[in-house]
């Protein structure tokens, strides 16, 4: 593993203790220039999460509480008019910055929920005819409350297939909670060091790309792909975009692990995170949205024959 990798994880997991697997799959999706959504329990993390990344890659952060009565303006800026230069003058909102924290993002009317598609999928957004380019990089890294809680708006496929990965943390095993309550004062965002440039993350996105994946790699993500488009038990069946995000996020994990090739082992290992939420639709209860990557991790050996 390249070392500024293994110090990322290290700093992250100051914070979030005992979630190694999860860090490195949040890694894994911004080594992509992907978008992240962590859904769980409220006060399992995810906000902590969010500012330890920020924190680790020395990106630009902005926190945005999604309510109810939040506006798509509220988000993306609103034109003012300026009495003395007798014009109209854009004030940027908190989308311009390198990582947009979207904090229970499913509390939000719909309305303002696909405030965010343009600006996720084309890095710009558009006010009263003129576009606006995003911050290069820029992330969005959203949290959600599980959508059986009061007060959410499940989020519509357009949306969830936006999100490169979702991931849950889940609830810590008991020695790393035992930790966090013996040292508070320790585990907290100030202990969070700057391990990797901007410059890194460049050179680290590159050697992503430059992963190789055999021929019968494709073909194995294929065979998961198809299997979903032809089964009855998928209403929304895994698209083009999926495939590609199954391949690219199979590298990054693959770099991680310190190797210049993919195994279906690393498949594997991403699957849950990159196809379940797109594969959700009837399902609202996200706990029934296991059922997806339990049903195609066990016919890996059927479909890699």
């Amino acid at each position: 593993m390249d070392q500024s990798l293994d110090l990322a994880i290290r700093e992250i997991s100051k914070v979030v203790l005992g979630k190694q697997t999860q860090v490195k799959l949040a890694l894994t999706c911004l080594l992509c220039r992907g978008h992240l959504l962590i859904e769980d329990l409220p006060g399992m993390g995810k906000t902590s999460l969010a500012h330890a990344i920020a924190s680790t890659l020395g990106l630009q952060l902005s926190r945005v509480q999604f309510t109810s009565d939040l506006l798509p303006a509220d988000i993306l800026g609103v034109n003012i008019f300026d009495s003395e230069a007798k014009r109209f003058v854009f004030h940027q909102g908190p989308v311009f910055s390198q990582i947009l924290l979207a904090d229970e993002i499913n509390r939000a009317s719909p309305k303002t929920q696909s405030a965010l598609l343009e600006a996720m999928e084309e890095k710009q957004v558009s006010i009263d005819g003129e576009t606006y380019s995003l911050p290069d990089p820029f992330f969005v890294i959203a949290t959600q409350n599980p959508t059986h809680q009061s007060g959410t708006y499940p989020l519509p496929e357009s949306q969830l297939d936006r999100f490169f990965m979702r991931i849950q943390l889940g609830f810590p095993d008991w020695q790393s909670e035992k930790t966090m309550l013996m040292e508070l004062e320790e585990h907290t965002l100030d202990s969070i060091n700057n391990v990797i440039s901007s410059e890194a993350q460049t050179r680290l996105h590159q050697e992503v790309l430059k992963v190789s994946a055999s021929s019968a790699i494709v073909e194995y993500i294929l065979r998961l792909v198809t299997y979903t488009r032809e089964s009855e038990d998928f209403p929304n069946p895994l698209s083009p975009r999926a495939s590609k995000s199954l391949l690219l996020a199979a590298k990054a994990w693959a770099l991680l692990a310190g190797r210049s090739y993919v195994l279906p082992e690393d498949v594997q290992a991403i699957l849950p995170s990159v196809a379940e939420h797109r594969l959700r639709s009837a399902y609202s209860d996200s706990a029934t949205s296991h059922v997806f990557s339990d049903l195609l991790l066990s016919r890996v050996d059927t479909l890699a024959a």
